[in-house]
């Protein structure tokens, strides 16, 4: 979902698609079995694209009895009833040219996830934009500083070949290094088997619905919060942005579950938060998509578009198990304390290597079913989903219009919460999709997590 600051021109839109977003191969073709191929396997056939079916516009908006922003909830409400045509290539995008208190429009792109994994989708929208300050050029997205302490290689020796004690002590350092990345594996592997296998499943909470629950329809809600507020917790904190997001979603979800116990318990009616009325113990994990291989690069995707150059493509992406630490605490930092901890034993793995490799074999000697049931199994026994994607430095327009923000989310899994995380020049979306009949209330939970993320910034100020 993409705000922009102006009105949409459908007719620029409209002419500037197959110019670009059409030179993909897979947003021009249509995936059909193969009868020839073993198992009946799927591939992709070019196919005509008609622009008026794809490119989808209400003529007429009522606005008389409901907000612009209740209008456009309503709207993606809707869209998630219902999966993309299959008829036709996988993809629409609706325009809504509605003046909501974030945007004067808003474009909805759908994509199944067939054509591609989240990281590569919005690498290639990005290619369709430019910078507003410099329309020739394309966005720039954030890079990783590399620790030179990490990859520095020490060598302490003394004549004829003695070693030191540092060199010593580094030795053990790396072998306890390398034996702790395979104790680390060996279980993470093997609580993934165990949640494949229905052996291991999360606590049953308030946000935790019946299984079989991917063809509900989502609600999805969004808040746009300050990228700065979460640089200033990163930096005074030593962390990463990614343990910023996910300390304040624990925390939120944290004061979200509290008070569903509480009004589920009719113990503290009114005025749930100041009391703890969490269980003890509570398992909640996350499905942590990851991807495992470099994504196709802004300017490679540019120039497949503009010169018909080659550039990767494809679903590459694994998935980690990421526990939810659930409780009140007293100090807010402690949120953010404990999901670095939790990133940091994640990073010092190979659990997403491993799940890409059960998940290819399990679709290559079994076949696509297999594999669909094994994901069934994996959403159904965990809780929800979680994503933090990065976004563009500058501010960018799509075909010249310019955009107010970008948010991202999914619907069609069996779980009823997904939370994805959007960067978007110096804000940050945070976007929740829920199944209703589990959650009723997302802007809540959405309001949750953004309050708890304001509550640690004040904190670290006040420090």
């Amino acid at each position: 979902m993409m705000g922009c600051k102006t009105k949409i021109d459908i007719g620029v839109v409209k002419a500037n698609l197959p110019h670009t977003l059409l030179k993909h191969p897979r947003f021009c073709s249509l995936p059909v079995k193969d009868e020839k191929l073993k198992g009946g396997e799927m591939k992709w056939v070019r196919t005509e694209v008609d622009l008026e079916k794809h490119v989808i516009s209400p003529e007429e908006v009522d606005l008389s009895s409901i907000s612009p922003d209740k209008y456009v909830e309503d709207y993606i409400h809707n869209l998630t009833k219902s999966s993309v045509d299959k008829s036709r290539p996988l993809w629409d995008l609706h325009i809504l040219n509605v003046k909501t208190s974030e945007a004067e429009a808003v474009g909805i792109f759908r994509v199944h996830h067939s054509i591609g994994d989240g990281i590569s989708l919005m690498s290639l929208l990005l290619a369709c934009t430019r910078q507003i300050s410099d329309p020739e050029a394309l966005p720039t997205l954030p890079t990783a500083k590399n620790n030179n302490n990490n990859n520095a290689v020490h060598h302490h020796y003394k004549s004829f070949g003695f070693f030191t004690a540092k060199y010593l002590m580094s030795l053990v350092l790396r072998v306890w290094w390398v034996l702790n990345l395979f104790w680390n594996t060996f279980w993470d592997v093997l609580k993934f088997m165990g949640t494949a296998l229905l052996l291991i499943k999360d606590s049953k909470t308030p946000i935790k619905g019946p299984p079989r629950s991917q063809n509900n329809p989502r609600r999805i809600v969004y808040k746009i919060v300050s990228l700065d507020d979460m640089k200033l917790i990163k930096n005074a904190m030593n962390t990463t942005i990614n343990d910023v997001a996910l300390g304040a979603t624990q925390a939120g979800l944290s004061k979200y579950l509290n008070r569903r116990y509480g009004i589920l318990n009719k113990n503290d009616v009114g005025e749930t938060e100041k009391k703890n009325n969490l269980p003890k113990k509570i398992r909640l994990r996350s499905i942590l998509f990851i991807n495992i291989r470099p994504s196709p690069g802004i300017q490679a995707l540019a120039d497949m578009m503009e010169k018909n150059t080659k550039a990767k493509w494809g679903n590459s992406f694994a998935y980690v198990l990421l526990p939810f630490t659930i409780g009140l605490r007293d100090d807010p930092l402690d949120y953010v304390r404990e999901a670095k901890s939790t990133i940091d034993r994640k990073k010092h793995s190979l659990e997403a290597y491993f799940t890409f490799s059960i998940i290819g074999l399990v679709f290559k000697f079994f076949g696509i079913m297999s594999a669909s049931a094994l994901f069934e199994r994996l959403f159904s026994s965990t809780t929800m989903a979680f994503s933090n994607v990065v976004g563009p430095l500058e501010e960018i327009g799509f075909y010249g219009h310019p955009m107010a923000y970008l948010a991202a989310n999914s619907y069609g899994q069996a779980n009823e919460l997904v939370v994805c995380i959007q960067s978007y020049v110096n804000k940050m979306s945070v976007s929740v999709a829920v199944d209703e009949s589990t959650i009723p209330d997302p802007h809540q939970l959405c309001d949750d997590i953004a309050q708890s993320l304001t509550l640690i910034k004040d904190i670290v100020k006040q420090n």
